[in-house]
């Protein structure tokens, strides 16, 4: 695959530097814990549903820890003391506590292996639940194996029940994989509203009965149509790691799961992104499902053509901090996108050369590849005439995951028939051009061969300069997307803790031994 010979030695270099930042970022994680770790560890014990106000339970009881007692000591500690306790069973607890029979923290704290022990049978059964979808899935794709580049399309009504109608016919129209839009503004939500959902903005709430009013829908379809249609959504914003967790139960498949966009574009704060991000992908890890990262967004804000080795320098960090999550290469969907001003000479060969070089710094990964948005107007023919283009680079380079573009991107969110104008186009060039990438070489000294020279020993500086500085003041300096945020700025921070060196999580401990079975 290596067609313009890349310097194996400065990739190399690349990928230490890329480790040395993530080891610095996750020595960092290790010794801290936020509230929405806690209140996915309650999810993961199988705690669901909401009191008498609407409010969550997960959240009540972190709350309730929080404000009177020691949340530092882990969610995990005051659900493990209370079943010693008061011998009851943790749904009998949850049901006291819910009701103001007594409160979490009114019970004298059990030992480590105490805790462990009364929680575990709570833990295994929602692994089991897990393991389950696992199997289910890894079945559907052996009967029906997917496609080397699967197109990706978005549905985004705000009504659940409307969704699955247009993702069915996404599906029909030959979509293989579906993304829910979240309803505008859930990433900043400090909680996951809970129920199916009819009156999202801009897309539809990311709840786990939607999830799997979709998931339902989308395997009839699948029958149906003798293709495997994966669904996704997005684990970004304050309840990463919690939307991870109820995707893992419901099997979704994707998961655009990348705490750097919601730092950059969001501003989260990166201390409790970085810290969720973590959590939420040791629990993609082990229910196989695969994450998209970000990095197509930076082209947004910065210039595509300036700052490419950005992209690169982000997907060597994004890919790092995905192993130090046990992910492996398989479920490491790197984002990139077809971004550069169409109106610059060459660019279509500058687009090429990029998705190129991504395909093959990083062979074994499912590349997630992003269409025009930003030079994309109201002149829909000169749109579909782009998007053309954009599934021809796709073809050529062995992009993995395609998200179509839509010609309308600029005017109104896409209807039915340009979502399936979108699909004939792309369908119709990866036919036409099937074998072209074998029959493609490119010019040693050429224009796109020298392009992906200079972006690599571009990202190679950037690495060498993020790993002298950190992670947390590169983003401080605006590295990424040409944006900053500051270290204690940001939406989250009074969410994080440093752990008590008693501090105890039970789902991590669960993750940890299925680790060392595997």
């Amino acid at each position: 695959m290596n067609k313009f010979n890349l310097d194996q030695k400065i990739i190399g270099e690349c990928r230490q530097f890329a480790t040395q930042i993530a080891s610095d970022v996750q020595a960092f994680i290790d010794d801290r814990t936020t509230v929405a770790v806690e209140r996915t560890v309650c999810r993961l014990l199988g705690i669901d549903g909401v009191d008498d106000f609407d409010v969550p339970i997960p959240n009540v009881l972190v709350k309730q820890v929080m404000e009177n007692g020691n949340l530092s000591l882990g969610i995990s500690t005051y659900l493990g003391s209370a079943i010693i306790a008061s011998r009851k069973t943790l749904p009998a607890v949850i049901d006291d506590v819910i009701k103001g029979h007594c409160q979490l923290t009114d019970f004298p704290l059990a030992s480590s292996p105490q805790i462990k022990a009364a929680l575990k049978p709570y833990v295994q059964k929602q692994m089991e639940l897990i393991r389950r979808n696992r199997k289910q899935r890894a079945s559907f794709l052996t009967k029906f194996p997917p496609k080397k580049t699967e197109i990706y399309v978005i549905v985004a009504t705000g009504n659940i029940y409307e969704d699955v109608i247009q993702a069915q016919a996404a599906a029909k129209a030959g979509a293989d994989i579906i993304a829910i839009i979240r309803s505008t503004g859930q990433s900043l939500l400090d909680y996951v509203p809970y129920g199916a959902t009819t009156e999202g903005f801009g897309g539809t709430y990311a709840t786990q009965a939607n999830f799997k009013i979709m998931r339902d829908a989308l395997d009839e379809v699948s029958r149906q149509e003798k293709r495997y249609i994966k669904l996704v959504n997005y684990a970004s914003g304050l309840c990463m790691p919690e939307i991870a967790a109820m995707a893992a139960l419901e099997r979704l498949d994707v998961l655009l799961n990348d705490s750097l966009y919601g730092i950059i574009f969001r501003d989260i704060n990166m201390q409790r992104t970085l810290i969720d991000q973590y959590f939420s992908r040791r629990i993609n890890a082990f229910a196989g499902i695969i994450i998209n990262t970000g990095e197509d967004n930076y082209l947004t804000t910065a210039d595509a053509f300036s700052q490419a080795h950005t992209v690169l320098a982000s997907q060597f960090i994004n890919e790092q901090l995905a192993i130090k999550a046990h992910l492996p290469s398989r479920l490491m969907g790197l984002g990139h996108a077809f971004e550069i001003d169409p109106a610059i000479e060459n660019s279509f060969l500058y687009e090429v050369a990029q998705a190129q070089m991504a395909r093959e710094i990083f062979p074994e990964a499912p590349l997630k590849y992003m269409p025009p948005t930003k030079h994309i107007n109201g002149n829909i023919f000169r749109a579909y005439l782009q998007n053309a283009m954009f599934n021809m680079a796709t073809i050529l380079t062995n992009q993995s995951i395609h998200l179509l573009g839509m010609m309308t991107e600029a005017i109104h969110t896409p209807f039915m028939a340009d979502r399936y104008l979108a699909i004939e186009n792309a369908k119709m060039i990866a036919k036409a051009m099937k074998s072209l990438s074998d029959e493609v070489e490119y010019k040693q000294d050429g224009i796109m061969a020298t392009r992906v020279k200079n972006i690599l020993q571009q990202a190679h500086r950037l690495l060498k300069d993020i790993a002298s500085m950190s992670l947390f003041k590169a983003l401080e300096a605006g590295v990424f997307a040409d944006v900053k945020r500051s270290f204690s700025g940001g939406k989250g921070l009074e969410g994080v803790f440093v752990k008590d060196p008693n501090y105890a999580n039970v789902v991590m401990d669960a993750l940890e031994e299925e680790d060392d079975v595997h």
